[in-house]
């Protein structure tokens, strides 16, 4: 014992310290994952289609999806304009993946975390911001210009409370922001800036408008494709030239679509060049697809995205390159897009090809 007492005091110990945190190979907690995730080649349906379709594994953010992004950059926002001091309260209206971010984020940062978010979203995604130490209030699922919306309960909870800040994803740029700063570029050097068209669905149209206005500004002949599921009106939107419709209906994909153009999406509206609806039928195929050919397990939202980068490469002909984004897995979902019942509610068992109904494993 007292060798080692000597060598220590000997200045050996701090010399390894000095060794170990002086390495670039770690980051710094759960902020410091944040980003950087791979971009995926999906082999089978490049095949099909002649192109090369990518996707980036945004479900490898250390809190399971893109979301991460807008999470971390709006805490970010709110501190550096002073609106959120040590011990202060986050507050959020979400369907669910930004507050899971905004759990994860509050806890490596020592933030209360409240959410407030509808209460037709997955049990999975309930569950888990409650054990992140979340505060979660499912409230019923109502239009947006409705006094109760969880955006509005979740702004008049913020103001009601010192020192909390409502982080307003759906309208605060810094959303768009963090997919500006970090997702089109690392897009761009993935593809070492070869690519022809990036597409995917818009809920706070944070990462549509972020990655398209980087990707522009590299290369303007990078076409973008808003992806629409049933229920929203931007693909309307779009195709009728800024005609603003009724929102009517609903799809599967949780957290995506919109009844309205957020802040987010407002300024780069005029980067969009084209649009495509997808149905639900399309996504819950090529959801079991990817599972069965590729060992993608992935949500609702992703699979759509991957829909639209199919449809898209079809407009664009063979040999090009189109990127979407692979939003998160499957987990927060399972017990809705593998159950039985559940797609038989949605009349979408017919949709998945026979030979894969072997995945639909729960009644």
């Amino acid at each position: 014992m007292l060798a080692i007492a000597t060598r220590c005091t000997a200045g050996l110990l701090p010399r390894v310290t000095r060794r170990w945190l002086s390495s670039d190979k770690y980051v710094n907690g759960f902020v410091g994952a944040i980003g950087n995730t791979p971009l995926m080649y999906i082999k089978s349906l490049s095949k099909a289609t002649n192109c090369r379709i990518l996707g980036k594994a945004e479900f490898m953010n250390p809190g399971g999806s893109v979301k991460d992004r807008a999470a971390l950059y709006v805490v970010k926002d709110a501190e550096e304009r002073g609106l959120l001091k040590p011990g202060g309260t986050v507050v959020e209206g979400t369907a669910g993946n930004t507050g899971i971010g905004l759990a994860h984020v509050c806890r490596a940062k020592g933030y209360r975390c409240v959410i407030f978010m509808p209460n037709t979203q997955s049990q999975e995604k309930i569950d888990l911001l409650r054990m992140l130490g979340a505060e979660v209030y499912p409230v019923p699922a109502v239009a947006y210009d409705n006094p109760a919306n969880y955006n509005h309960q979740a702004q008049r909870f913020a103001a009601d409370l010192p020192n909390a800040v409502w982080t307003n994803q759906f309208d605060n740029r810094a959303n768009r922001r963090a997919h500006l700063e970090t997702t089109g570029p690392e897009i761009w050097d993935q593809t070492g800036g070869r690519l022809d068209a990036f597409t995917c669905a818009t809920g706070t149209g944070g990462t549509l408008a972020g990655v398209a206005r980087y990707l522009k500004t590299r290369d303007p002949r990078i076409r973008i494709f808003l992806a629409d599921p049933p229920g929203s009106v931007l693909h309307s939107y779009i195709q009728s030239g800024g005609q603003l419709a009724e929102r009517q209906g609903g799809s599967i994909t949780e957290g995506i679509g919109q009844g309205r153009v957020t802040n987010n999406l407002k300024p780069d509206l005029e980067l969009i060049d084209d649009s495509v609806h997808i149905p639900d039928e399309k996504t819950i195929a090529i959801l079991y697809r990817l599972l069965d050919e590729e060992g993608i397990y992935i949500g609702a939202s992703s699979a759509l995205n991957v829909v639209a980068a199919v449809e898209v490469a079809k407009k664009l002909g063979p040999n090009h390159t189109i990127v979407t984004i692979l939003c998160d897995g499957a987990y927060r979902y399972q017990s809705r897009l593998f159950s039985r019942k559940w797609l038989e509610s949605k009349q979408l068992v017919e949709a998945i090809p026979e030979h894969l109904r072997k995945y639909i494993v729960l009644p």
